[in-house]
């Protein structure tokens, strides 16, 4: 296998990656935005169900971005964590989002260098949308969206 054909393996399995979690994420949204049950929730329950819709439309772009690149969608998704307790819900998604960003600018590195410029600009618009998701969740948990700095902050 050339390194080309290597690259273009790592950069497929990344997206199947990063599909599955776009899965994970729509369900972890749409179940919270239901069950978070404060009034000081009600303002980010409403921001997720936005969210689980945005999530939805990632997936897709990402789905057909493996069809143009010649592999068939994942229909697994990462594990889901779910919890009764309100500021653990947003923590979980607070850390998805985090792992997403991360994984999704890697693979922009990874299309940039095999010159696949369509998929880095979708890429790049999925990271603008989910970097809003962070902000959203950091806000209503009352932290910052740096997960370098507030990883100290986060309960145990």
């Amino acid at each position: 296998m050339s390194d080309q054909d290597a690259a273009r393996a790592a950069l497929v399995q990344g997206l199947q990656d990063d599909i599955a979690r776009e899965y994970q994420a729509i369900i972890q949204y749409v179940i919270f935005s239901q069950k978070l049950d404060k009034a000081q929730y009600m303002n980010i329950a409403d921001q997720l169900v936005e969210h689980a819709h945005q999530e939805l439309n990632h997936a897709l772009a990402i789905a057909r971005q493996l069809d143009y690149l010649g592999a068939y969608p994942v229909h697994t998704p990462k594990t889901v964590e779910v919890s009764e307790d309100n500021e653990k819900m947003l923590w979980a998604d607070l850390r998805a989002e985090d792992n997403t960003i991360k994984n999704y600018r890697e693979r922009i590195r990874q299309a940039d260098a095999l010159g696949e410029v369509a998929l880095a600009e979708v890429l790049r618009g999925i990271v603008k949308e989910e970097q809003d998701h962070q902000i959203d969740l950091a806000t209503a948990l009352g932290v910052t969206h740096d997960d370098r700095i507030r990883k100290e902050k986060e309960p145990k």
